[in-house]
């Protein structure tokens, strides 16, 4: 019943604004009509891709190539929303010229429109160019610790997030040699049974003291007890509101579960119980997907917060709307009460295989 309310929701809206578009932009270029026939193909074609996308997601019947070209249809159905809000501000300009000479304020449409289609154009072409790259090593020093820790965060594995990618991303980790490695959520985005084998390459991660996940909010979306159960299974330790001691390190590891989880009602978020048995002496590293989490801290210091989900906005300029929700959006920054807290951009991508104004990374904290 989930997934047919968000498949309808999905298709309502999509649909929406492929039909605004073609009425408020398509019908009012002055083009010929066999333009205007050629725009309106590939703006349903657009549409029907975005379809297939979500139908995509449930299935592994569909080739990679063919998903990719179906995930950037969701990237070209941001730039038609950008588009729209952008055309109306420049229809209320054109409005202002009812006294200027007809042929100068077509002239001026029609530049204005050609300007709006290669930008469009460059948006998409930039940000799938961007979406390709492999993920960069971040280097992040900070003074508190005397030992390495490399984090990954929302690496959605499902559809073009496959094998291949986890195990490429595993070896840039391994090179690096670290003390210990922490995820820090959004590792699955699809059924857990078609990628099992593609999260046990995780396993093969080489970290002196351990490797720590804990769950973000994709996870609640896919059976979290089935993925939990599946992970206690592996060399991955996963920590649901609890804390583990490297007594070679004195160091305490605190893991929360999802703010999703007050929503949903299940694996809710339990601060005071995460740091119970936390060694006082010993320095302390919370992990916590979602960096809003830093609001429920209370008396809590610990000294290093690592957080995800917000991909670093991912594409522009889409991170002033996460910047609504998140007070941080990546990179390192110091609270009030002296604990430091680092946003990972994510090492994956969600929906368009696009960034802009983000780098996928892997964090390597020394």
């Amino acid at each position: 019943m989930r997934i047919f309310i968000f498949f309808t929701a999905f298709l309502l809206l999509f649909f929406s604004l492929h039909y605004l578009f073609y009425s408020r932009v398509i019908k009012k270029l002055l083009v010929s009509d066999g333009t205007k026939r050629t725009f309106i193909f590939f703006l349903w074609l657009n549409f029907i891709f975005n379809i297939l996308y979500v139908l995509g997601r449930y299935t592994d019947l569909i080739p990679n190539t063919l998903y990719y070209l179906f995930s950037l249809s969701l990237g070209i159905t941001l730039v038609i929303f950008l588009y729209l809000v952008l055309h109306e501000v420049l229809n209320l300009f054109h409005k202002t010229l009812k006294t200027v000479d007809p042929t100068k304020r077509a002239f001026i449409k029609k530049s204005a429109d050609g300007a709006m289609l290669a930008l469009s154009t460059s948006y998409v072409t930039a940000g799938a160019y961007e979406g390709m790259k492999e993920p960069v090593v971040n280097v992040v020093k900070l003074g508190s610790f005397d030992f390495s820790i490399v984090q990954i965060s929302d690496l959605h594995i499902g559809g073009l997030i496959d094998r291949d990618f986890v195990k490429a991303s595993v070896e840039k980790i391994n090179a690096l040699k670290p003390d210990i490695v922490c995820i820090t959520g959004d590792i699955i985005d699809t059924a857990l049974e078609g990628v099992k084998e593609t999260v046990l390459e995780l396993t093969h991660i080489q970290a002196r003291h351990g490797i720590y996940y804990i769950l973000g909010n994709h996870e609640y979306f896919h059976q979290p007890f089935k993925i939990i159960e599946f992970i206690k299974s592996t060399n991955i330790t996963l920590l649901l509101n609890e804390n583990i001691q490297i007594d070679a390190l004195q160091l305490n590891i605190v893991g929360v579960t999802d703010r999703i989880g007050y929503r949903t009602k299940v694996l809710i978020p339990d601060i005071h119980k995460a740091f119970k048995g936390c060694q006082s002496t010993y320095k302390t590293i919370l992990l916590a997907h979602q960096p809003k989490f830093i609001e429920e801290l209370g008396s809590y210091v610990p000294e290093l917060i690592l957080s995800g989900h917000t991909h670093g906005g991912q594409i522009w300029p889409f991170e002033y709307l996460v910047r609504l929700q998140q007070p941080y959006i990546k990179g390192l920054h110091t609270l009030p009460n002296g604990s430091q807290i680092y946003v990972n951009s994510g090492i994956g991508f969600w929906g368009p295989p696009m960034r802009l104004g983000s780098q996928a990374e892997i964090a390597y904290i020394v």
